[in-house]
């Protein structure tokens, strides 16, 4: 091998184990998964979590089931990593709101997987006089993270959810 060789080598070695062992410490391919708990590594998702985790939906529906479009395999799998970078990013500058709430693109999203889920029940509506130009949560808030209680602050008993 030639002299000069060595340092590219060297140099591609160290950036591979590097890679691996970050992936290895940030549990990175917990991240590619459905889990509401890798949702709430970052502690700015507690109440969220919390209230999640107490509501109905806890029993049938994770994060993504929500959060994420599930129009197609591409767009579920573009979707899931630009949101995750978003909010890696974010966490990382501390450039989150201190009041977490869903932008345009996250209520539409939302909106087609209420529609998604559950669509018996929304054609039955659909033959009803109800005004169809709300979303889902004007008259179901509590349903998918339950109710917000008296503040918004991040709080998680440990013992309950075995962290």
């Amino acid at each position: 091998m030639r002299p000069l060789a060595w340092p590219l080598w060297l140099a591609l070695t160290a950036l591979v184990l590097s890679l691996g062992l970050f992936a290895w410490v940030t549990d990175a391919p917990a991240y590619a998964g459905t889990k509401p708990e890798t949702c709430n590594n970052c502690h700015v998702m507690d109440a969220a979590y919390e209230n999640w985790f107490h509501a109905p939906h806890a029993r049938w529906a994770t994060c993504s089931d929500c959060h994420i479009p599930h129009e197609n395999f591409l767009a579920y799998w573009f979707y899931k990593g630009k949101s995750g970078m978003r909010d890696v990013y974010s966490f990382v500058t501390a450039s989150y709101p201190p009041l977490i709430r869903a932008n345009e693109e996250t209520k539409r999203i939302v909106q087609e997987n209420c529609i998604r889920c559950h669509l018996d029940t929304v054609e039955g509506i659909l033959t009803t006089a109800m005004p169809l130009d709300r979303p889902c949560w004007d008259c179901h808030r509590h349903v998918a993270h339950g109710a917000r209680g008296l503040t918004m602050y991040p709080y998680q008993d440990s013992e309950v959810y075995g962290k």
